[in-house]
């Protein structure tokens, strides 16, 4: 069990400059599975296919953007038997079926929002250089009972197994739902950093009281966390997470996209002026409600970071390149 005495926290003054980290959680169906079916969010999966990807490609493009993509292993794959016969199943309360009992079976053209391995050609082709990290195979909980060490390490292994047979090696790692759990393990596959948890000011409080604060820091656009990787005992470093790029959907579409935006340009402005990092991450889905003006509140983020670059005040990496400048 990892624990806050489980860290050492470099100096501030190791970095010359702020840092702009992007992660993006990339899961397609997998990520709603075991709480809404096959089609709770179908919708907006096929939206992420068909449209989203191109876009944010395109984006992180033009801003010289190099993300880290930390993707289902599921999604490396074009087709399957749909039993998955070396996965250890999890035994999630909330979910009594087995693990794999929407999965169809079959392959990207009759179930595409299932398989990916279309979509991780087309970032591994992008002219910036993205990275290609993991979000397990199958979007297992690790933190929860249910997930036992053997489910963990069956999760790992053959998402590891996936992205080698594309020719991908992976060194970053976003746990399901940022539970973090099994943290020993991610070392014995090659593994580097993982996305921690937001260090929120109310992260100890109930789970209620958390989204009341959570919302409060939104609706007054309060200055994200910025953060330095931190090396766990496990030998692997948490890079934390600064802010989530929530989405446009239920309630939340009623908060103005200016408070997205402003908040996140107050984290990278932080990020520059203390020498620290600002990991913004989201869910590609994300943007699939309220779309042009969801990329619209990126494009203006990603704007307000090229400024900072092309001032010196801040550089953008990956997961994993934090990981190694910091090891050096």
């Amino acid at each position: 069990m990892w624990t806050s005495r489980s860290f050492r926290i470099f100096d501030v003054e190791r970095m010359n400059k702020g840092v702009f980290t992007l992660s993006l959680d990339f899961e397609l169906i997998w990520g709603t599975l075991d709480l809404f079916g096959p089609d709770g969010f179908r919708s907006a999966c096929e939206r992420e296919r068909e449209v989203i990807i191109d876009r944010l490609l395109a984006l992180v493009e033009e801003f010289q953007i190099p993300a880290t993509w930390c993707i289902v292993g599921h999604l490396f794959l074009d087709r399957c038997d749909g039993e998955h016969k070396d996965i250890v199943r999890p035994n999630h309360a909330w979910f009594p079926r087995d693990w794999f009992a929407f999965d169809p079976g079959s392959d990207a053209e009759k179930d595409p929002i299932f398989y990916g391995r279309d979509l991780v050609e087309k970032i591994l082709a992008c002219p910036v250089r993205q990275e290609i990290g993991s979000h397990s195979f199958s979007h297992v909980i690790f933190s929860d009972r249910g997930c036992s060490r053997a489910t963990a390490e069956s999760e790992l292994r053959a998402c590891v197994k996936a992205a080698r047979e594309m020719g991908v090696e992976m060194r970053s790692f976003v746990f399901p739902r940022n539970e973090v759990g099994h943290l020993e393990l991610l070392g014995e596959y090659g593994f580097r950093c993982y996305r921690g948890p937001e260090p929120h000011w109310y992260e100890k409080w109930p789970g209620p009281v958390r989204r009341l604060a959570h919302l409060w820091d939104v609706i007054t656009a309060a200055e994200p966390p910025v953060v330095l990787p931190l090396r766990t005992e496990a030998g692997v470093w948490n890079v934390p997470g600064s802010m989530i790029y929530f989405p446009m959907h239920a309630a939340r579409r009623y908060i103005p996209m200016s408070l997205r935006v402003r908040r996140a340009t107050r984290g990278l402005e932080a990020a520059a002026r203390e020498r620290k990092v600002f990991h913004l991450w989201f869910h590609p889905t994300n943007l699939a409600d309220g779309m042009e003006e969801m990329f619209a509140g990126l494009r203006a983020i990603f704007e307000r970071a090229a400024e900072l670059r092309r001032e010196g005040r801040i550089a953008f990496r990956t997961m994993s390149e934090l990981a190694v400048e910091y090891e050096r």
